[in-house]
């Protein structure tokens, strides 16, 4: 399981990288995991979507 956060990428960044401007999932490297996204809510699903959240042996979600 990986860490995952949003980013926002803004259009001068994004013609530096070489990518669409957007949210984008990253790793704690930094590295792109998904994107780009819309808005923020539009990744943090994605992230979601990819890193569901732990449970614990109990059945409780663990944050």
């Amino acid at each position: 399981m990986q860490d995952l956060s949003p980013r926002h990428v803004k259009t001068e960044e994004s013609l530096r990288l070489g990518v669409v401007s957007g949210w984008y999932s990253t790793k704690v490297s930094g590295t792109f995991v998904s994107g780009p996204h819309d808005s923020e809510a539009d990744c943090l699903r994605k992230i979601a979507e990819i890193n569901p959240p732990k449970k614990s042996s109990r059945g409780s979600t663990v944050t």
